[in-house]
């Protein structure tokens, strides 16, 4: 059974969230006045992502909404505890306006996306809110590239779960062994794919990856290799230079 579709994650993905992240943190606590309370800028950025991740969990974990664990973030990240919604809302929408000012495709998402338009489906899977991806792929130009796009806070269940891969194969109209899933995390995209019996595909651009993948996981660097792995027999991972 060959591959006739590609979910792909967004963040850190097809986009540079990491980098429209720092740019946009560094720019919003400079008009903010807080530029040198974190000690420097990598310094916010850490405390900014370690805010991010502990929420989002919460959010995942189905014990706050989308909207809640933002309000959560701010508050946690500026020490203000008591900070009202209407506050917290108004901060990170200007924090927003900094962060999309900076928003940018990977240099390879483009010529992958156009190498595989012929031969591949394409729908797209987030751990985010629909209205938050479908905004963004738009303004990046992208949206209609995909068929489908599924995200966590619409879909009452969050990645690794097998059930949001298959939600996402179930859009599509396929059996998960017809469907790769290509993502930035090893754990939660990657092997949570393959769990749920896709292809996992993991994108690891930073080379973090030289150890052993887990079975039945590919790894690629960057996505002009992706053509070559969806052109193999990956169901199972046999051969594949990329593992």
């Amino acid at each position: 059974m060959g591959i006739r579709a590609v979910l792909w994650d967004i963040d850190d993905t097809i986009f540079d969230y990491t980098g429209a992240d720092r740019a946009g943190l560094a720019r919003h606590l400079a008009q903010e006045g807080l530029d040198g309370a974190y000690g420097d800028a990598a310094r916010a950025l850490g405390v900014w992502r370690e805010v991010t991740d502990r929420h989002w969990d919460r959010f995942a974990a189905g014990l706050v909404d989308f909207q809640g664990q933002r309000r959560d973030r701010v508050r946690d990240f500026t020490g203000r505890p008591a900070l009202g919604d209407a506050e917290a809302d108004a901060w990170f929408d200007r924090y927003v306006a900094h962060y999309r000012a900076a928003w940018a495709l990977f240099p390879d998402t483009l010529p992958v996306l156009d190498a595989l338009a012929a031969s591949h489906r394409h729908g797209a899977l987030s751990n985010s809110s629909y209205a938050n991806q479908d905004g963004k792929l738009r303004d990046l130009g992208v949206r209609e590239r995909f068929e489908v796009l599924l995200c966590a806070a619409e879909l009452g269940v969050s990645k690794p779960d097998a059930g949001a891969f298959r939600a996402g194969c179930d859009a599509l109209g396929l059996a998960p062994g017809e469907v790769a899933y290509v993502g930035d995390r090893l754990d939660i995209d990657a092997q949570g794919a393959c769990d749920a019996g896709l292809t996992g595909i993991w994108l690891d651009r930073e080379g973090l990856g030289t150890g052993a993948v887990p079975p039945g996981v590919h790894r690629i660097t960057g996505l002009a290799e992706l053509p070559g792995v969806l052109a193999m027999d990956t169901r199972f991972g046999a051969g594949s230079p990329f593992r």
